[in-house]
């Protein structure tokens, strides 16, 4: 992938203003971008778009192909006759500043019903063939999933491997009177897809006019309990009860002890080679639906893979596993052309990863908070003058503190290390916009800065702390009056002065 010279802003949709406790793919999600064009800014960079369950983190979806229905702008419905302003007279008080991703799950697939309803009365009936055409071209994963999240709610929200046996292993006939018993449901479920990805598809439209591209992210692991793991089942490593027998994670390092233990179900490499990569095409040709670039989560698994036993309590008794990824994107690159791919490349990564990475040309990534640690210029490869250009240049990610946060908490040796590079001495004020600054000036093709950073905003806005759960964690939202003109000017000038206009 041949990137231009050019810069961006990282903003999970979730996080946008509005009056209904989440971000929605409508009026705010516009206005972000006439905010980007001015601000002179060519890609918005967006987490998973998939639908969230225990957790709320993006990271772990219901689906790797479906979208998540709690972006779904409620206003727009409400303007094509599909909501009554009647249905609005129950809504809760929302906070402005968080996600309740709670009252969410209630009250939005309550309204989400209540559209479904007015649409299956005769409300906006030239629908029904657009509806009925989605279904048909989507069927490959909509089927699957509209049946798995009916099934779910049918079962009290339990996993998929505590259902009973006939259904937790697929067989037709049990399927089919799900099918039957469950049709109105699972056609609510499809409805909500075909919402989201209708308001999604005019969101990319109306950013594509303005200049403004997508970037978005994919973990590399599917959610065990996914409409993925369920119906292809013999892609992944289970046991005939649908337990996993090993699991995904990352082994001990300088950040925890005991490693992190992620509890993904594993690939079976082995299976998929067998069926050309089908599996992989299919999911790539998906996230090119949603986004124009595509950022690639804990890249390094498709070099090799940390796998730990099920069940296990932390993930020190795991191995290194090779994995087919170099055969995986040939494949992939057969099917459909040169994938314009982003390699979240990020911890310690071996030769065969970057060997991977750089075969196919794909871009990887550097994080400028983690440029001044360990006190050798000469070989950390985050610090500005050693970046090279095939890379995408952070401040921070969704998983570091905020710019501000980590400079008021920041190693006495790590401030030292960068006044002493810089040749300056940054208050608590002025240090997140310095960084923006670096990270625009670098050789890196594309600075990416997160809208926290750019705000100037503390740890109170940080949107993830790795291995916790709660609620502070994916709920951070924006200020509807933060996105200032004076702001957009100012970037638009650094953008231009460092040639990434």
């Amino acid at each position: 992938m041949k990137l231009n010279r050019s810069s961006g802003v990282l903003l999970h949709p979730t996080s946008l203003p509005g009056a209904y406790g989440i971000g929605e793919l409508g009026a705010s999600a516009r206005h972000f971008v006439d905010w980007l064009a001015r601000a002179g800014q060519r890609y918005w960079q967006v987490m998973p778009l998939g639908p969230t369950g225990y957790g709320d983190s993006p990271y772990q979806a219901f689906s790797a192909f479906a979208g998540n229905p709690y972006l779904v702008d409620l206003d727009t419905l409400r303007a094509e006759g599909l909501l009554q302003s009647a249905d609005f007279e129950a809504t809760p008080p929302f906070d402005p500043r968080k996600v309740d991703f709670g009252t969410q799950f209630v009250w939005r697939n309550q309204m989400l019903d209540r559209a479904y309803a007015h649409f299956s009365f005769g409300v906006h009936p030239e629908l029904a063939a657009e509806f009925g055409a989605f279904k048909t071209q989507e069927a490959a994963w909509l089927d699957d999933y509209a049946l798995f999240m009916a099934l779910k709610a049918a079962h009290g929200g339990l996993p998929w491997n505590a259902w009973e046996a006939p259904l937790r292993d697929r067989e037709p006939r049990a399927l089919q009177q799900a099918r039957a018993r469950l049709s109105s449901a699972i056609d609510r479920v499809a409805f909500g897809q075909f919402l989201f990805f209708r308001q999604w598809r005019a969101v990319r439209e109306y950013a594509r006019a303005r200049g403004v591209q997508v970037i978005g992210d994919i973990p590399i692991f599917v959610a065990m309990d996914s409409s993925d793991a369920w119906a292809g089942r013999d892609q992944f490593y289970f046991d005939d009860q649908g337990q996993p027998t090993v699991v995904a994670g990352v082994p001990p390092d300088y950040f925890s002890e005991t490693g992190q233990l992620w509890g993904n179900p594993l690939y079976n490499w082995e299976r998929m080679r067998e069926s050309g990569f089908e599996w992989w095409i299919e999911r790539f040709r998906g996230s090119l639906k949603l986004y124009d670039i595509i950022r690639v989560d804990h890249f390094r698994g498709f070099a090799g893979y940390w796998e730990i036993p099920f069940p296990a309590e932390t993930a020190i008794q795991g191995r290194w596993v090779p994995a087919l990824g170099h055969e995986m994107f040939e494949a992939v690159g057969r099917a459909l052309g040169p994938l314009p791919i982003i390699a979240e490349d990020l911890g310690v990564i071996t030769p065969d990863v970057e060997k991977l990475r750089d075969d196919f040309g794909f871009p990887g990534m550097a994080v400028l908070q983690f440029a001044f640690g360990g006190g050798d210029f000469s070989v950390n490869e985050f610090l500005p003058g050693n970046l090279k250009e095939n890379r995408v240049v952070y401040t921070g990610t969704h998983d570091n503190d905020t710019t501000r946060g980590w400079w008021v908490k920041a190693d006495e040796s790590e401030k030292h290390a960068f006044r002493v590079y810089t040749h300056s001495d940054p208050s608590e004020e002025s240090f997140a916009w310095m960084l923006t600054e670096i990270a625009f000036g670098s050789r890196a093709v594309l600075a990416v800065v997160p809208l926290q950073d750019l705000l100037n905003l503390g740890s109170e806005a940080r949107m993830n702390l790795p291995g916790t759960t709660g609620d502070h964690n994916w709920t951070w939202r924006l200020d509807p009056e933060a996105l200032r003109p004076e702001l957009a000017q100012r970037l638009r000038e650094l953008t231009e002065r460092t040639g990434r206009a």
